[in-house]
């Protein structure tokens, strides 16, 4: 499941977008230079015009000399802030950029640039997206204070900013040795053409970047524990490639990996566990657990709860009683909720989206929210694909309305037990109903059931536990991704892609989720691979599984 960070992970998808929030600006703002009323103290007046960096997030006037930050080192340090102190308040740099406009329609198109240069060459600029930051900061605010990284974790715009330099040039830049950061800090405004200001704040940091060092017991294969779960493979695979990708992770190379789980010919071929992960661990796939919701439905199909995929949201709710009813909404069918075509205004990748589920969680009722939601287009037909989060939240909430006991019960009965799985969380909704949005956490070998299930057609032993003709459909090329770059399809909650290793190539479909979470279902190979890991929000998290899986697992259990 995600939640405020991981719209993180999507918004980096496209440069442009920055993690914004949307807030009420001031109305009528004139267009005259705002005035700080606030009279500098003497450490603001020292700082004008600079960036220092701290451990801490506190006014500039209480920093102790110990909190302020002249060198750190890069993967170690768990602490650290940027605070620029300027001159005047944003707004007031960007009336200078385009004075014929009111302070109100400036804050709407124009913000902070950020210039991150190591060794003297500049890496990464970035230009703020406008939305980024509140009207009164803005308005107001000499001093811009967000932290970089912490152990807090907090919602910052600072942290993904720090996120994309990382990613987009910084990390090549930082080699192992010693470093000189610097930032520069610039005001713009994008009207006809972008227009960019004078540095009005800047300031560098010593980085000391080290090269971790993985162990021999770190790299070595992990002998796998008896298990009477699975029948252990007794077929070879290249144990050079996997130390090669376990040395990988170790380095931090691959990052935030805590298992990798392999089943070929149904039996158990490799059980890797790392960064504090073992076979007991309950691991939080995100999305993952929404590949369930459609199990689930599968199911109560086939037992005559619901009717079929075909039966429409008027048919379970009382569409008029909410906002924006249209007939077009009445005709959303269950299958057009896990094919992610149901035309809501609803997309998780949009951070304009009515719809989009960071919307959703702060509400007390998840299933009203999404009901309550306009048609993206009530005029036309056309089925698109576009990945809703709140669809689902709906599917697990009409489970819950229609199988025995409530879907908790019945998915404990009905898929979990069979399948001998007895350690599991569930996250719930507001209304305390299992959570199908991702909120759901197993053992990393009980993952690997689950694909293993669907790779055995529905089977598990002598039960036929989902109908087979659903896994085919589940698994099946339904939609085209039409949204993204990849050009991949989307079957019933599982996506569909086909993967290139070497000068080979292999269809999958697979579950996935936010931090590289992975249950790869191959169709003509007698492989299932699970991939668990907690690169939450972060931009390498899925291009780093796909090397995992194209240069390494693959090329190691295939040759």
């Amino acid at each position: 499941m995600k939640r405020t960070l991981l719209v993180a992970v999507k918004m980096m998808m496209s440069l442009g977008l920055v993690f914004a929030v949307t807030h009420t600006l001031a109305a009528n703002a004139i267009a005259t230079e705002p005035e700080s009323k606030a009279i500098p103290t003497e450490l603001q007046q020292k700082y004008a015009g600079k960036i220092i960096f701290s451990k801490t997030a506190k006014t500039i006037e209480a920093y102790q000399p110990a909190e302020l930050v002249q060198a750190f080192e890069l993967n170690s340090a768990k602490n650290l802030y940027f605070n620029a102190v300027l001159d005047k308040p944003l707004t007031a740099y960007l009336q200078q950029l385009a004075p014929e406009l009111p302070a109100e329609e400036l804050n709407k198109i124009g913000n902070y640039q950020f210039t991150f240069s190591v060794d003297g060459a500049v890496v990464y600029t970035e230009n703020l997206n406008p939305a980024a930051g509140l009207y009164n900061e803005k308005a107001a605010n000499k001093i811009l204070m967000k932290p970089f990284f912490s152990e807090a974790n907090e919602d910052s715009w600072g942290r993904f900013l720090w996120m994309r330099f990382m990613h987009l040039g910084g990390e090549k830049a930082l080699t192992e040795g010693k470093h000189q950061l610097k930032m520069e800090i610039r005001p713009y405004v994008k009207t006809a053409e972008i227009k960019v200001g004078d540095i009005i704040a800047a300031g560098e940091v010593s980085v000391q970047v080290v090269k971790l060092q993985a162990t021999e017991q770190q790299i070595a294969i992990q002998t796998i524990q008896a298990s009477h779960d699975w029948v252990i493979s007794k077929d070879t695979y290249n144990k050079d490639l996997i130390r090669a990708m376990n040395k990988k992770i170790a380095e931090k190379d691959f990052k935030d990996i805590s298992s990798v789980v392999v089943i070929k010919d149904g039996a158990l071929l490799m059980e890797e566990y790392f960064n504090g992960s073992e076979r007991s661990s309950l691991h939080d796939p995100r999305s993952v657990g929404k590949s369930f919701a459609a199990t689930m439905l599968g199911i109560a199909i086939s037992e005559g709860f619901i009717q079929s995929e075909q039966q429409t949201l008027s048919e379970f709710y009382p569409l008029k009683n909410y906002h924006n009813y249209s007939a077009q909404k009445a005709n959303v069918s269950l299958k057009d909720l896990m094919t992610m075509t149901s035309g809501f205004a609803g997309n998780d990748s949009d951070t304009a989206s009515p719809g989009n589920e960071e919307n959703m969680y702060p509400t007390e009722d998840w299933v009203k929210f999404t009901l309550d939601l306009p048609m993206q287009n009530p005029t036309s037909s056309a089925k698109k694909w576009s990945y809703f989060t709140a669809g689902v939240v709906v599917l697990g909430d009409v489970l819950q309305k229609t199988v025995p006991q409530g879907l908790e019960a019945y998915a404990d009965k009905k898929l979990f037990a069979p399948l001998g799985i007895t350690k599991y969380q569930w996250q719930y909704t507001p209304q305390k109903v299992a959570n199908t949005a991702g909120g759901i956490r197993l053992r990393a070998l009980d993952f690997a059931k689950y694909g293993q299930l669907y790779k055995n057609g529905g089977r598990w032993g002598k039960q036929q536990i989902i109908p087979a003709q659903w896994v085919k459909a589940s698994l099946a090329k339904q939609t085209a991704r039409t949204e993204q770059k990849d050009s991949g399809h989307y079957g019933y909650l599982f996506w569909n892609d086909t993967i290139q290793s070497g000068q080979q190539s292999f269809e999958v479909a697979y579950a996935s989720g936010n931090g590289g979470n992975k249950i790869f279902i191959f169709k003509d190979i007698p492989v299932v691979i699970v991939i668990t890991a907690k690169a939450y929000n972060k931009k390498y998290a899925h291009p780093q599984v796909a090397q995992m899986i194209s240069d390494y697992i693959l090329p190691a259990i295939l040759h």
